[in-house]
């Protein structure tokens, strides 16, 4: 079954009231409103800023390095590797993916960025200034989004699991199962590792979790509800997808799938 299926099924259950069995935060009747009293903190956002981005880009990875900002692409035919002008949102560097490849996300780490696939279990290694093919390695699982902690590559892969790989022979060196009240968080996407913490896209939702890396516990939720309003709607949108965060300058970027514009947010907690 095809991602799109997926979602289309995600949808369907939601719809119709079923109770999952793993937790899946973004279905209104287990939004997470009353976490607090659960010790998990909400945080909700207030719009720093907006910038362009290009509606064409099927968002699969941000980062935001050094005052670059990257970007890796999807869809089979589509994918690319890209360099993106924050201000302007245009591109000014940009590798394709052969077409046989549905690219998902990126991490720059030191003079490299890594990019993987979904469903090929193929990894590539790419000079950060040139963009050239330095290498490819493989893996067993899907490949959804990757981050790094300085020390390892942290990679999800669609489930409740994310994998901690040796930063030089990608071999895994351990994992850890993602959880909250509820039980298990699947289906866990783009990834950002920030002051301590792991950031998920909980794919098909308007959610973010903040994840412990040492023991997988969800520690806070995001709720980016309505944060693309009707405005940006005249072309076809898909969800919420991409968490970029400029270390120096303590900004956090949020953007979506063939979304028209990127936001710099300010996480506020819910009272």
């Amino acid at each position: 079954m095809n991602r799109y299926l997926k979602f289309l099924s995600l949808v369907v259950i939601i719809l119709s009231g079923m109770v999952l069995s793993c937790s899946v935060p973004g279905d209104d009747s287990n939004t997470h409103t009353s976490t607090n009293a659960n010790g998990i903190p909400v945080y909700t956002y207030e719009i720093v800023d907006v910038y362009p981005h290009d509606s064409l880009a099927y968002t699969q990875g941000l980062v935001f390095v050094d005052g670059v900002l990257y970007e890796g692409t999807g869809l089979r035919g589509q994918s690319s590797l890209r360099k993106v002008d924050l201000e302007s949102g245009n591109v000014t560097q940009i590798r394709r993916l052969p077409a046989r490849y549905f690219g998902e996300g990126i991490v720059v780490f030191g003079e490299r960025i890594v990019q993987l696939t979904w469903e090929s279990g193929t990894g590539f290694i790419y000079n950060r200034v040139s963009f050239e093919l330095l290498g490819e390695f493989d893996y067993t699982t899907e490949g959804w989004g990757i981050t790094h902690d300085g020390e390892h590559l942290i990679m999800s892969d669609g489930t409740a699991t994310i994998y901690f790989w040796n930063k030089e022979t990608f071999e895994q060196t351990g994992n850890i199962t993602v959880y909250d009240n509820n039980g298990p968080v699947v289906s866990l996407n783009e990834l950002e590792y920030i002051e301590g913490e792991i950031y998920a896209n909980i794919w098909g939702t308007d959610r973010i979790a903040r994840i412990d890396p040492k023991t997988g516990e969800v520690v806070g939720w995001i709720d980016l509800k309505g944060l693309l309003t009707a405005e940006y709607h005249d072309k076809p949108v898909d969800v919420l997808n991409g968490i970029a965060y400029d270390a120096e300058g303590g900004r956090l970027f949020v953007t979506g799938k063939l979304w028209p514009a990127l936001f710099e947010i300010k996480l506020v907690e819910r009272s």
